[in-house]
């Protein structure tokens, strides 16, 4: 049983954290279920294990060390943080294998909304391809990230996971190069016309989530 909470306003980081560790123990113990938490939380840089000095340009919000992959990224008001507490040692021991369900449930639930979310090699999160946009340098078109992926396991059960852009301050991302990734932009569902809130994407990921994670319609 997959248990799944939406907490209402602005919860700290620090205590999203705290929370997440002890749900990850107490899974492993065999003492909760498994989750899947929706947050949002206050502005905010998170620095993932790969994270480069060079990418903090501003530090214009709090900056906390996340524990999990990935590089800098921002979180805020408007952007629906999904925390993934999942027991691969009964869904498989396969890391690519989650990554990439995590990928796709978000292409998914993107796709309820009429967005073609797709992902590309070597850069992780969900991406979309933006034609009304200038090309690139080398004449390739212009693609924005409307999602980032960021996952740490511990004794094989999963935590940290997904952050979806709904309407944030785009802006804010002013302050890091966001995954390390330079030439391309961030977007969110409202910056691409769609008149979408946070509770219209979560019910988009739970009707996506056991289609994705446990292959049921």
């Amino acid at each position: 049983m997959v248990e799944w909470i939406i907490s209402e306003g602005l919860t700290g980081y620090d205590e999203a954290v705290a929370f997440m560790e002890a749900r990850v123990a107490g899974i492993h113990a065999g003492e909760a279920d498994e989750m899947i938490w929706l947050v949002e939380h206050p502005p905010l840089y998170t620095a993932g294990t790969s994270a480069r000095e060079a990418d903090l340009l501003e530090a214009r919000f709090p900056v906390h060390a996340a524990g999990r992959g990935g590089q800098y990224t921002y979180h805020g008001p408007g952007q629906r943080v999904v925390y993934v507490m999942l027991d691969l040692n009964r869904r498989g021991r396969d890391v690519r294998r989650f990554v990439a369900q995590l990928e796709h449930w978000v292409i998914a639930a993107l796709a309820q909304f009429g967005v073609t979310g797709e992902i590309r090699e070597g850069r992780v999160g969900v991406w979309v391809v933006r034609p009304e946009k200038p090309p690139l340098p080398d004449g390739s078109p212009r693609e924005d990230k409307i999602a980032a992926i960021g996952v740490k396991l511990r004794r094989w059960i999963s935590f940290h996971g997904i952050s979806i852009n709904v309407e944030p301050d785009l802006s804010h991302y002013g302050g890091i190069v966001p995954c390390g990734i330079s030439g391309h932009g961030v977007t969110s569902l409202v910056d691409l016309g769609l008149p979408v809130g946070l509770a219209d994407l979560d019910i988009a990921l739970r009707d996506s989530f056991a289609r994705i994670f446990e292959g049921t319609d």
